[in-house]
């Protein structure tokens, strides 16, 4: 499934310090993970343990969680920048449809789409895209603390991207479960999606390469009509193919389209085919650039309603 790209964390100090740095990553480790809590509900007379871990995210298929899974005790990881305000209960239950208060909304199947609302819902979306960061270096020993420092610093900036008043609406949706059972919110969300509504920059045409700096002037030009950029989508393997990328697309496109966007733009990698099959059923087409703007790996789509 395709995703957004965004800027990977520095390596963290003594990765490759030999044994005194071997000592103090595997004490960042040691102090770093936190135990999750179970949650027992019950449906129709039924109980269900739904114990809150991230392998939905680590891309563990199965259907879900329950009683008829081995119960073993999850390691979550928790952020690495504590000094940044967050109210993250690993525990917390899911909100309701009814208490989730939010301007855009999508039902399909047995999901929601919409807006991220609380912490724990930006914590999974960071955490879903820092496993497709680093989905091919399963291998390298200090992966699983790559992880957690990505996912780290992509929950502060993307509440801080979010909480923006001026200049561009940044939207962060999620897809939740949606149905009768007790859940939290660890074992709820599957896939996430942002969009960024704003006025073109001076001297700027088309959004720029995600991950590359912009060369145009920081001042937007309010007399050119807003477009809308899409990227960081990013689907828990365990729940693929049941539409969750397709219906966080078309949400997304309508809110832009009713925060005044006229143009939706998103990048997609030459090489995914899986992607550019759901762009083009979705209804995105490549744009037509120079050469020198765009490098050759990632190539622009527009959406063409």
């Amino acid at each position: 499934m395709a995703a957004g790209f965004v800027t990977p964390p520095p390596p963290l100090a003594g990765a490759q310090g030999g044994l005194r740095g071997r000592g103090v990553l595997q004490r960042r480790l040691a102090a770093s993970p936190m135990k999750d809590e179970s949650v027992v509900s019950t449906n129709g007379g039924k109980e269900e343990t739904v114990t809150d871990s991230l392998n939905v995210a680590r891309g563990v298929s199965h259907p879900g969680l329950s009683s008829s899974l081995s119960n073993q005790a999850s390691v979550v990881p928790t952020p690495l920048l504590p000094a940044e305000p967050s109210d993250l209960r690993f525990n917390r239950l899911r909100p309701s449809i009814d208490e989730s208060d939010c301007n855009h909304k999508r039902f399909f199947g047995c999901y929601v789409a919409r807006e991220a609302i609380i912490d724990e819902e930006y914590w999974i979306a960071a955490w879903l895209r820092a496993e497709y960061h680093y989905k091919d270096q399963s291998g390298d020993r200090y992966v699983e603390s790559f992880k957690r420092e990505f996912a780290a610093q992509e929950f502060h900036a993307l509440k801080k991207r979010c909480s923006k008043q001026h200049g561009e609406k940044y939207i962060c949706f999620v897809v939740v479960k949606n149905d009768d059972l007790r859940r939290t919110v660890l074992n709820s969300v599957v896939g996430t999606l942002d969009v960024c509504i704003r006025h073109p920059l001076h001297g700027e045409k088309f959004p720029t390469e995600p991950g590359k700096l912009s060369l145009h002037c920081r001042i937007y030009q309010p007399d050119q009509p807003k477009f809308g950029y899409l990227t960081n989508l990013c689907v828990a393997k365990y729940a693929r193919r049941q539409g969750i990328a397709s219906n966080m697309l078309l949400l997304a496109i309508d809110a832009a389209r009713l925060n005044g966007a006229e143009n939706i733009y998103i990048h997609v990698h030459k090489d995914n085919l899986p992607a550019w099959k759901l762009y083009d059923k979705i209804g995105f087409k490549m744009v037509e650039l120079d050469g020198a703007l765009h490098s050759s790996d990632l190539c622009l789509l527009s959406f063409t309603s």
